[in-house]
Order: structure tokens, then C-alpha cells, then sequence
């Protein structure tokens, strides 16, 4: 009979792409070729909204509009000359200027669609000296996704989505700033709750807090034109990687008019945002020379932040941005936890004015540009009681002005990537109903602090701790081996060793018996 075979394991679109992408590497360094593969999924996608309201247009007798601008913006479709259709450059794939058509295409889309400025790549294929073959190669895997096949799906995000994990971690430490794993992201969006108002994230990298923000309200029912966003990026490749991210999901944004450094020229100086969404660079140095900044408006009310690091920076930068109601979830490495100086009478300051709400300690291995554990920080301009009511849910907080939520999330985590570490879907479940119970009075929900997991601390008990945010110090740990009578346990280990050495002792002689009933004469 013959021997069946394994059905073979279907790539998915995503590792398909990615393997085809791959064929591009060695001669263009992956920070560089991310913007390759992605510039011409965007084109894809671009292509095929506009051929469909081109034929939706037909469909309706309109004809004579369908090179009208207007009839495909007024659908946020943007608009695509001739020479940047896909069907165009998919025509010309065998030619050796492809790499100039597919600039000259890029270049096109920009220019007719005012939305789009500064998101696109400028001027990248014709100068990365690509082999036309692997191009026109990875153009015709592309060409074989329907980016509209799945409306639910959102087939292109997800694909967007997969390419920037897959990037982050090729470019491995010290790089892939552009990119927050998505269940680090999932949970700041849960325990934020962003569904009406404005959202900032002032280092936006490539806007994931932003796509999983809408993710949130589209997936609660609520609706999306119920908030608007505002992002500022320093690195112009990343700014591009953002506005791109956002416009293949529909997504309107203010990321400000150019790349630029939030701290010396803040393009959203007036905004007071209702949910701020963050994780700026970790432990950032020189981010200002000794004499800039130090009368800065954002400071008001505390110490100027030291110059060798920015932590603390980052901080006050988006208390300066909170609305009256305002709540901000970002992540920063531990030091800033128990820092001295003039970052422990910030911090000092920050826990008086009960800002600080919550304190999260993160598991490793969480981030592809570090090991370390990192905090996940809640601050809240509004901590009294109150009562919210979103499509018809009413919800009522408790006062916890003069409390902090300590936890500690260091056990949690399933294995990523072999060597990486993300949230399950039950740990942002157990983690963010942890937390909404804490903050509400409803009679169906209940907090309790857990050992080993979180402590709800009084002012009181942070002054004890000299204003240290360190959820150790607060979170009871169990000693397992308080209640061990350890002579007991040596004299059960003996046994259990002797018995073992019994019973080795006795197979042998028994393996000694079969050979000598054989006529065998061997030692062991």
C-alpha cells in the first residue's frame, strides 16, 4: 500500500509576499527594501479602489466623469492617472526602466492627491539599482492579491501590518524603532477605552497606535468619525511608513506637515488630547543641548527634565498635551521608576498632582529592538469619581485620586517567534478587567488585590516608599518556602535516591540473569 502523503501547508498571502520580498535582499539593505515592497502594495491596493468606483461610476451612467478627481475623492478613493495604475506597470514589468515607471507612478499618485503628501517613496527604486527580474518577479507575486476580496478582513492591513512585524525583526537590536508589537499596542487601546475625542501619539513611528485604536471602536461598535488624530514622527522614512499605514485603511490624520522632532519644534503645540497613545525611544540622550528648552511651557510647574535622558521629558511633554478628562497609556524602560535627582522630584510631583494612575511592569523579550522589561505607565488628568456613558452603557468610577494600581505582568506572556514574548488574548482580557474594575463602582465588578499580581496602593503607602513606582516594592510576593520543613524534605529526597539506586541495582541483575541463562558470561 502506498505510503499517503502529507498534505502540504498552504502559504498564507502574507509568508508568500514575504518570501518573494526576500528574493530582493543582499543587494538592498532591509531598512531600505521595507520601502520597496511596501510602496508597491500601497500602489496595489490604490489601484483597485480606484477601478472599482471607476466602474461603480460606470455603472451608473457616469462615464464622461471617470478621470474627475472629484468623484473619486468625494469616495476617499484616491485618484490615479494613467501611468500610475497597476495594469499600466504590469504591462511594462519586462522593460528596463520599471523601476523608473514605478517612481514615475508613485510620484503621479502623490501629486494628484493632496492627502498623500510626503508619504510616498521619493525617488526610490530608480536609485536602489534593483535586478529588473527579482522587481518584476515580486510585482506579479503582488498582483495576485485582491486587496478587495475580504472587506472584513482588511486584507491589505493585515498584510501591511505583517510586513512591518517582519521588518522590525530583521533589523533586529538597535533598530525597527518604527514598529510597537501589535499585543503591546492591543492592550494600551483596551485599557484606554479611545472612543470619542482626540488621539495623539507624539513619536508615532508607522501609526500602529493609531490602526489599533480604530480596530477598538470599529470592534465595540462604536464609530470611527468620533475621533480624530494627531501624530508627530521625527525620521522621515518612518513618517512615510505612517501616512502610508494610514491610507491604506482609510484613515484621516494630522501627523503634522513634515518629519520633525517633538521636542524642538512641536507641531501640535495648542492640542489637549483626550487619549495620548505612546511609546517614544527608551532612555533617549543629548535630546537637547544644556541652555535649550530649560523656559519651555511644558515644564511649568516642575524641574526642567535632564538633558541625558528623556524619559521624564516624554512625560511632561504629554501632561502638557492631557485634555481636562484626559488619560495616557505609554511605555518607558524601568529606570524611570526610581530615578534620582531631578527626575525623582518630577516624579515626586507627577504622584502629588495624582496624576500617575496605574504602573504595569511589562514581561521581557517583549520588543524586537530589546530584552530588557519595561513599564507600561497610566496617567489620568481625572481620577474622581464620575460617570460615562458611551451608545447607552453607563459606567461609574470610583474616586482614586489618592490611590495607584501596581501590577505586575512579568509572568504573563506567550512564546513569539521563538525568541520573543507577546500578550495572549486571556492576559489582555485578565489584565484590562483588572484594571476597569479597579477604576469602576458597578456592583458586578469586583477588585481585589493579588499576590504576585497586583496591589492598589494608597498615597500614603508611595510616601512610606519615598514616591518610588516600583510595583514590587508594593505587590505582596508569596514565600513558598516558609512553610517547608526542609529536614523532612531532605530525608523524602534521600529515600526517593536510594529507591532509584535499588532499582537500577536489580535491572542489572536481572539483564545479568538472561545473558547467563543464554551461556553468556558478562560483566556490567
Amino acid at each position: 500500500m502506498a505510503k499517503a502523503t502529507k498534505p502540504k501547508k498552504q502559504s498564507s498571502i502574507e509568508e508568500t509576499l514575504w518570501d518573494s520580498a526576500n528574493k530582493l535582499r543582499g543587494s538592498v539593505e532591509s531598512a531600505e527594501y521595507k520601502h520597496v515592497v511596501l510602496g508597491l502594495i500601497f500602489l496595489k491596493f490604490a489601484s483597485d479602489k480606484f477601478e472599482e468606483r471607476k466602474q461603480e461610476l460606470i455603472a451608473e451612467g457616469k462615464e464622461k466623469y471617470t478621470d474627475m478627481v472629484e468623484f473619486y475623492t468625494m469616495k476617499n478613493v484616491f485618484y490615479l492617472p494613467a501611468e500610475a495604475r497597476w495594469s499600466y506597470l504590469i504591462e511594462q514589468a519586462k522593460q528596463n526602466d520599471l523601476a523608473l515607471k514605478i517612481d514615475t507612478a508613485l510620484y503621479t499618485v502623490e501629486k494628484n492627491n493632496p492627502a498623500l503628501k510626503g508619504a510616498l517613496p521619493d525617488n526610490y527604486y530608480s536609485r536602489l539599482n534593483l535586478d529588473v527580474s527579482k522587481l518584476a518577479s515580486l510585482l506579479d507575486t503582488i498582483n495576485n492579491i485582491n486587496t478587495l476580496q475580504d472587506k472584513q478582513q482588511d486584507i491589505v492591513g493585515r498584510v501591511y501590518e505583517y510586513f512591518l512585524s517582519k521588518f522590525a525583526l530583521a533589523e533586529g537590536k538597535g533598530k525597527g524603532e518604527f514598529y510597537t508589537p501589535k499585543s503591546i499596542v492591543h492592550l494600551i487601546a483596551e485599557m484606554l477605552e479611545p472612543y470619542k475625542g482626540k488621539i495623539y501619539d507624539p513619536a508615532c513611528g508607522s501609526g500602529g497606535m493609531f490602526v489599533q485604536s480604530i480596530k477598538f471602536i470599529e470592534s465595540h461598535h462604536g464609530n470611527k468619525r468620533d475621533i480624530s488624530i494627531y501624530g508627530q514622527e521625527y525620521t522621515a522614512t518612518t513618517y512615510k511608513l505612517a501616512k502610508m499605514n494610514l491610507a491604506i485603511r482609510g484613515i484621516t490624520a494630522n501627523l503634522g506637515d513634515v518629519p520633525e522632532n517633538t521636542f524642538i519644534r512641536d507641531q501640535h503645540k495648542d492640542l489637549k488630547a483626550d487619549f495620548i497613545m505612546a511609546n517614544p525611544p527608551f532612555n533617549q540622550k543629548q535630546w537637547r543641548a544644556d541652555d535649550e528648552l530649560t523656559d519651555d511651557a511644558r515644564w511649568k510647574g516642575y524641574e526642567v527634565p535632564p538633558t541625558g535622558n528623556a524619559n521624564y521629558a516624554w512625560i511632561l511633554h504629554m501632561v502638557s498635551k492631557l485634555s481636562e478628562n484626559g488619560v495616557a497609556g505609554f511605555i518607558l524602560a524601568n529606570g524611570a521608576l526610581s530615578g534620582g535627582g531631578d527626575e525623582y522630584k518630577i516624579r515626586r510631583k507627577l504622584i502629588e498632582n495624582n496624576l500617575v494612575e496605574a504602573i504595569l511592569v511589562m514581561p521581557r523579550n517583549l520588543f524586537y529592538t530589546t530584552d530588557i522589561s519595561v513599564t507600561l505607565w497610566i496617567l489620568n488628568k481625572n481620577k474622581k469619581a464620575r460617570t460615562i456613558e458611551h451608545n447607552g452603557v453607563i459606567k461609574k468610577y470610583r474616586d482614586r485620586e489618592k490611590e495607584i494600581l501596581f501590577m505586575d505582568l512579568r509572568q504573563m506572556g506567550v512564546p513569539f517567534e521563538k525568541k520573543y514574548t507577546q500578550f495572549s488574548v486571556e492576559d489582555i482580557k485578565k489584565i484590562t478587567d483588572t484594571y476597569h474594575n479597579w477604576q469602576q463602582t458597578a456592583v458586578a465588578t469586583t477588585y481585589k488585590n493579588e499576590a504576585e499580581f497586583c496591589y492598589s496602593a494608597s498615597l500614603e503607602d508611595v510616601v512610606k516608599k519615598d514616591f518610588s513606582l516600583v510595583p514590587s516594592k508594593y505587590i505582596e510576593f508569596i514565600n513558598r518556602d516558609e512553610n517547608i520543613d526542609f529536614d523532612e524534605k531532605m530525608q523524602s529526597l534521600q529515600k526517593e535516591f536510594a529507591d532509584l539506586l535499588k532499582a537500577e541495582e536489580q535491572s542489572k541483575n536481572d539483564l545479568l540473569t538472561v545473558f547467563k541463562e543464554l551461556g553468556y558470561e558478562i560483566a556490567l
